[in-house]
């Protein structure tokens, strides 16, 4: 188990217990999450080892590993993607300006995303631990994945725009990742960055049972300016923030579930609506965050 003494973002001593959160998904061990009194961030403590976390993507029902389309939950995930699956789009062709170049995805998943990006004319290239996920992204699309560690295989300043959706919270050296992402994009590139909010107005509804804490698989748990620090330390400034509208329903339907709701799809619908319309007036407290990042001038 990993055990921090101080914040890994701000590195205060001033951490304290915020947490005990159960792995509703798979396990049903119990976690701790910590928050650091100085910059806010909260993050996974006594989480497992990289070479022993495996273990908790086991299962057939992770979505983004294994397609998997046999619940009500499982079939609002695979709903909602195709429709994120366009915007995404747009928002690359917004905040790049092009309409085609050279795309780097971390965390492929199955790749769908990428196959969207290839059939728009872009020139991908994927990265994904998961090895069902990978051979998926081949069988079904032709996609050419590669592992982590063919990452500094890359050819260095040569990606327009890297996405990252939803998995920088996996990462057990996300400032290993982001000196990659440095090194890999191109001076004027873009990185996209989404990850779960836990300022937003879902996350202090549910507390300890808010989905997308997903211990232990999630370790770092970002509000904005934890995130803003974060992107700094690296050498990354932030241009610029959207939201990804439909995940507080995704995210509010699952937590009604693990809160044991007897109809946890009607009831996280209609919380999902009443949280993104008080969303629509702070940005900072929605759901998921989308963070556009750019290298700093210094």
């Amino acid at each position: 188990m990993i055990h921090h003494e101080t914040c890994p973002i701000c590195l205060s001593p001033e951490i304290s217990h915020f947490l005990s959160c159960t792995d509703h998904f798979l396990s049903k061990e119990v976690f701790s999450l910590c928050q650091c009194e100085k910059c806010g961030f909260r993050f996974t403590q006594d989480y497992p080892e990289e070479s022993e976390a495996g273990r908790y993507y086991e299962s057939d029902d992770y979505i983004s590993h294994s397609d998997s389309r046999k619940g009500i939950t499982e079939k609002a995930y695979q709903f909602i993607r195709t429709i994120m699956l366009k915007r995404k789009r747009r928002i690359i062709r917004k905040v790049t300006g092009l309409s085609s170049g050279n795309l780097l995805d971390i965390g492929s998943g199955t790749g769908h995303f990428l196959n969207v990006m290839k059939t728009a004319g872009w020139s991908i290239k994927g990265v994904e631990i998961n090895d069902g996920a990978r051979e998926y992204s081949a069988t079904r699309f032709g996609l050419d994945i590669i592992v982590p560690e063919e990452i500094n295989t890359l050819t260095p300043g040569f990606f327009d725009c890297i996405t990252l959706w939803h998995v920088l919270e996996h990462f057990h050296e996300p400032f290993k990742y982001m000196m990659d992402i440095s090194r890999l994009l191109k001076p004027d590139g873009v990185c996209i960055i989404a990850l779960p909010n836990c300022a937003s107005y879902d996350s202090e509804y549910y507390g300890k049972e808010w989905a997308a804490y997903d211990v232990p698989r999630h370790l770092w748990h970002f509000n904005s300016s934890a995130f803003s620090f974060f992107a700094e330390r690296n050498g990354f400034k932030i241009t610029g923030n959207l939201n990804l509208p439909f995940d507080v329903f995704y995210i509010s339907i699952l937590s009604e579930k693990y809160k044991g709701s007897r109809f946890p799809m009607i009831s996280g619908f209609f919380i999902g609506i009443l949280f993104s319309v008080r969303a629509v007036f702070s940005r900072n407290r929605n759901s998921s965050v989308i963070y556009l990042l750019r290298k700093s001038d210094t």
